[in-house]
Parts: structure tokens; sequence; C-alpha cells
């Protein structure tokens, strides 16, 4: 059975690529240039998203290296002790808007602190699967088509990764 995933894994990136090419065809469209057209379209989107890659990476950087998101986990741990919500899962809360690899590697090193097992590593593995990096995305997307103004899309999304931060901890408690 694996054997046979292990096939059809390897085979559906080539069975893709061979289909679009006998529609294209079929429909006597040119494939190459098509192709060619697409990849110009790609370059052009990669060079407008270019400055705002450069500056994401350049803050998540200097976030990482100045202390800045440790004094911010020192500055609200009371107010999260209140809520009960664990205080070592704060840095992957902090840092899963902004960065998708950052957040990976603190949900690692929780992980392998406290255990997948516990519900430390339950909502952070929650917490994971149910946010988005947010500040990226937003970059990305409307640096693509343009969008100037996101100050509402930002308000809107950064409010749904707290309510996924939140609805994690408290779903992630009543189930442990």
């Amino acid at each position: 059975m694996v054997n046979i995933v292990q096939y059809m894994s390897n085979m559906a990136i080539p069975a893709i690529i061979v289909t679009i090419i006998a529609i294209g065809l079929k429909e006597k469209e040119k494939v190459f240039d098509r192709f060619l057209d697409g990849a110009k379209e790609g370059i052009e989107i990669v060079f407008k998203m270019f400055p705002t890659l450069l500056g994401i990476f350049l803050a998540i950087g200097a976030l990482r290296t100045s202390g800045l998101i440790e004094a911010i986990v020192d500055l609200i741990t009371p107010i999260t002790n209140i809520l009960k919500i664990p205080s070592s899962i704060l840095p992957l809360a902090l840092l899963r808007p902004i960065s998708g690899s950052a957040s990976m590697a603190v949900a690692v090193d929780i992980m392998q602190n406290y255990g997948v097992d516990t519900l430390t590593g339950f909502i952070t593995s929650t917490i994971m699967g149910s946010t988005e990096t947010t500040f990226y995305t937003i970059a990305i997307y409307t640096s693509a088509v343009g969008i100037k103004k996101t100050r509402w899309i930002l308000l809107g999304a950064l409010a749904a990764d707290i309510a996924g931060m939140v609805a994690s901890t408290i779903i992630c408690r009543i189930l442990s």
C-alpha cells in the first residue's frame, strides 16, 4: 500500500504537466508560448514583491536580535497568568503573525521543552494550525495586486489571529 501511494505521489506532477500539454495541443494552443508568458508575469510579480519581502525579513531579524520579543513577553505575562494562558506560548503568539519560519522554530522549541502530549504542546500545535503568518500574507498579496490601503485588512486579520490563539487555548484546556 505504501509503495502504491509513493508511486502515485511521484507521478502526480508529471501527470498534471502531460495533461496540460495534451489539452493545449488538443485546443491548438501554443503551449510553450503560454508557459513563457506566465513565467514573465511571475517574474514581474516577484520584482514587485521584493521590497516588501526585504522589509519583512529585516524587521523579523531586528525583532529577534533586539530582545524586544522577550521584553513584550515579560510585560504581558502577568495578564496571561490571570487568564491561565501558558507564558511559554507567548513568543509563538507574538511571532506567528510575522514569520512562519520563526514561529515554527519557536513551536519546535516549545515541543522539545514541554513535550507534544502536554497542554502546552497541544496549544502550540493548535495555534500553528489555526493562525496565519498575517503580515507576510498581507504583504505578499496586497503588493502583488497593488493595494496600498491595508489598515482594515490588517486589523481584521490580526483580530482573527487573536481569536484563533484564544480559541486554541480555551479548546485545548477543555479537551485536555
